[in-house]
């Protein structure tokens, strides 16, 4: 009816008596805090109020009446037995309905349907704004549409200056809609951040997931995750961070912290990892038969924000090098280039005559994965290497100050202030891979749970280029089926 999609016929009579009139979208949990009983014809939100323990009179007959929960105006001769609310709950939504992954078209349980709708609201409601984004390349501007689409929502713009950018959102504004401006780079917020607060225009700053891709950013490979931050940056430990909030706070429900417990069993069962890259490869021979404790060095892109924002120092991979070498005199040191270093696009190669100044073996095309599994610690700047090791149960050594430390859960040599909770490791995983980033399904393009997106990764790796031509079809028939608006960039 608010959509006006259907027709009612109580709000007419309802303005007649005087009554309040809610026609906005009002979710009705946030309702049942207030009011004291439901009328209702058969609505579900009938049900939905005596789950909030919430009396409700009947006037009709649904499914949740004639069972001794509500007060009825009429009556069912069939329905004589008296039943609980939760009996109910139990026999409506567990026993007589049943549950499809929509992503898979396989059955799930009503847990997953939970977890997939409470996923989409925190997915919709951060783009509940109309969206001009800023420094986004033509190829990004092609997948960033996804993430940040909302259903009913005006078209994604983009534009090319921070001038632009803030004009087309204030010009949304004065025709009375929320705008905001979400950027690629922070070097793009620094530009626009001033005068965006004196227009209060609020903006985002969006980077890659923690659980990307199977192949490179810098290889095009579309992302299947991504972060929406709306006061900083999670690698960027200088200001506050939306996960930095998060965890600071200590709200996450208990549920969630579950699932995410379920979520990094599922992750290291199926070797999953942000890029997915490299071979399986055995050590060498003498690094296996070497029974010092071994120590993984993740090389980093050396221009990389978090490297140059996140430690004081440190900042070049020769320097940590030296330094882990200094802190472990005795260990077995590996290290391991960055795959961005090695294609040679980025900042930060160590020519192997200087690495092994310091470590005793360097290793190329390999998975992380498989190396992490082989060491006893990972040391490193601000690597996401560092967190993937905390998932597996290892040692981790900061040299910088990476989202994931400063929890408890690492050996700091650099500390952050604002930092003070003491965090198990499933509210770091719930924090970083549930309630922080935003997924889409590559096969439908559509937002999705984190776990559609760990299996996806999973089966990409078994079957590349099979999936990845299944997965062009099918999201070509999704956006003939259901498409998005998009605007093209002026």
């Amino acid at each position: 009816m608010i959509a006006g999609k259907k027709r009612g016929y109580l709000a007419e009579i309802a303005g007649q008596r005087g009554h309040l009139l809610l026609d906005a979208s009002v979710n009705p949990w946030s309702l049942f805090d207030v009011v004291d009983g439901v009328y209702t014809v058969t609505s579900q939100l009938g049900f939905e109020a005596l789950l909030a323990g919430v009396k409700v009179r009947c006037f009709g007959m649904p499914f949740y009446a004639g069972w001794g929960v509500t007060q009825d105006q009429k009556t069912c001769p069939r329905r004589t037995q008296q039943r609980s609310v939760t009996e109910i709950f139990a026999a409506a939504y567990l026993l007589y309905a049943r549950y499809v992954d929509p992503f898979t078209g396989q059955p799930c349980s009503i847990e997953d349907t939970i977890d997939l709708l409470a996923d989409l609201r925190r997915h919709y409601a951060r783009n509940h704004a109309d969206t001009v984004c800023l420094g986004f390349s033509r190829w990004k501007r092609g997948f960033a549409r996804s993430f940040l689409a909302h259903p009913g929502g005006s078209p994604v713009a983009f534009r090319r200056s921070a001038r632009s950018a803030l004009a087309a959102a204030e010009q949304i504004q004065t025709e009375g809609r929320p705008a905001r401006v979400v950027v690629w780079a922070s070097a793009k917020a620094a530009d626009c951040a001033e005068e965006a607060s004196r227009h209060n225009i609020p903006v985002w700053r969006m980077e890659d997931g923690f659980l990307r891709s199977v192949g490179l950013g810098c290889t095009l490979v579309r992302p299947q995750s991504l972060v929406l931050d709306d006061c900083g940056i999670y690698y960027d430990p200088s200001q506050p961070s939306a996960l930095e909030r998060i965890l600071s706070d200590g709200n996450i429900p208990e549920q969630t912290i579950d699932r995410a417990r379920r979520l990094r069993q599922r992750i290291i069962r199926l070797k999953v990892t942000k890029y997915n890259v490299g071979k399986r490869l055995a050590l060498p021979p003498d690094i296996t038969a070497d029974q010092r404790r071994r120590i993984l060095v993740p090389g980093q892109v050396e221009d990389d924000a978090s490297v140059s924002r996140g430690s004081a120092d440190i900042r070049t991979n020769t320097q940590l090098l030296a330094a882990v070498r200094a802190a472990a005199p005795d260990a077995c040191i590996l290290f391991k280039p960055h795959p961005d270093v090695e294609t040679g696009l980025r900042a930060g190669h160590v020519p192997d005559t200087v690495a092994r100044q310091w470590c005793d073996a360097v290793i190329r095309d390999t998975s992380i994965l498989d190396l992490i599994e082989m060491v006893d610690a990972v040391h490193t700047i601000s690597s996401l290497a560092g967190f993937e090791a905390l998932l597996r149960g290892k040692a981790v050594t900061t040299y910088g100050l990476p989202f994931y430390a400063g929890w408890g859960l690492t050996d700091d040599r650099l500390r952050c202030e604002r930092r003070t909770r003491q965090v198990s490791l499933d509210e770091l995983v719930a924090a970083t891979l549930i309630l922080y980033p935003t997924y889409v399904d590559p096969v439908t393009g559509r937002p999705c749970r984190v776990e559609t997106v760990i299996d996806r990764l999973g089966q990409h790796r078994r079957s590349r280029s099979a999936w990845a031509l299944l997965a062009r079809a099918r999201r070509l028939t999704a956006s003939l089926a259901l498409p998005f608006s998009t605007a093209n960039a002026r």
